[in-house]
């Protein structure tokens, strides 16, 4: 499998990571297996940075006492987000990205995809992808919705739903298991990278609890 690069032209501080994703890497067997873990589990509190409301890893982390929670049963989720991760994944499997244009214009708030102003969402997310018509970008769209999601800030004014969980947890801690889910997205030797950085930093999707697509972002 080659390696996945983040291009300098994203500014991200991780060196070497890309958007080159092998689109048959999650098997049936696989998927049966997160879609068996219904129960939600708190993780016990991880000293790594969280991303905040618009995607962006802090510096550091002020550490909550409770761990983040953990689930892969969408139906646990608030109905609102329900409906937009179900938007965004029918979006994804259709391999349209100019579906996004709607569904960015329902959202009421553009969606953070690039730490520096952009014009236009949609195509910075076509230009990020290897492909021209952004199909690598919306298999990896695809891969991040079907992770589990972690419930981060629960009853506060910076409640988030984001996906993958991976971006609240310590990837030293991971089980085999879950470094098996982690390179569904992220090759091996990203994810050595990504512990030399101090957290997972390839793309993570956040959704608040009233269903408004916050973030959809790699890098720090």
């Amino acid at each position: 499998m080659k390696s996945r690069f983040i291009p300098d032209r994203f500014g991200f501080s991780l060196s070497v990571m890309s958007l080159c994703l092998a689109l048959g890497v999650s098997t049936q067997a696989g998927h049966a297996a997160r879609t068996v873990e219904t129960e939600s589990f708190s993780l016990k509190s991880q000293s790594v940075p969280l991303p905040n409301a618009e995607g962006r890893i802090p510096e550091t982390d002020s550490g909550a006492a409770q761990g983040p929670r953990v689930s892969y049963d969408i139906t646990l989720l608030p109905k609102a987000v329900q409906k937009t991760h179900s938007t965004l994944l029918r979006a994804a499997h259709n391999g349209n990205l100019a579906a996004l244009t709607a569904i960015i214009a329902a959202n009421g708030k553009v969606p953070t995809v690039a730490f520096d102003e952009i014009d236009d969402p949609v195509q910075h997310l076509r230009d990020l992808s290897g492909d021209d018509e952004g199909q690598e970008i919306l298999a990896i769209l695809l891969e991040v919705l079907e992770a589990g999601y972690a419930q981060l800030d629960p009853g506060t004014d910076s409640e988030i739903y984001v996906w993958p969980y991976f971006a609240s947890v310590r990837l030293e801690t991971l089980t085999p298991q879950q470094r098996v889910e982690l390179f569904t997205l992220v090759t091996a030797g990203d994810y050595e990278d990504m512990k030399a950085f101090g957290a997972y930093n390839f793309f993570r999707l956040g959704i608040s609890p009233d269903g408004v697509w916050q973030f959809f972002i790699a890098g720090d």
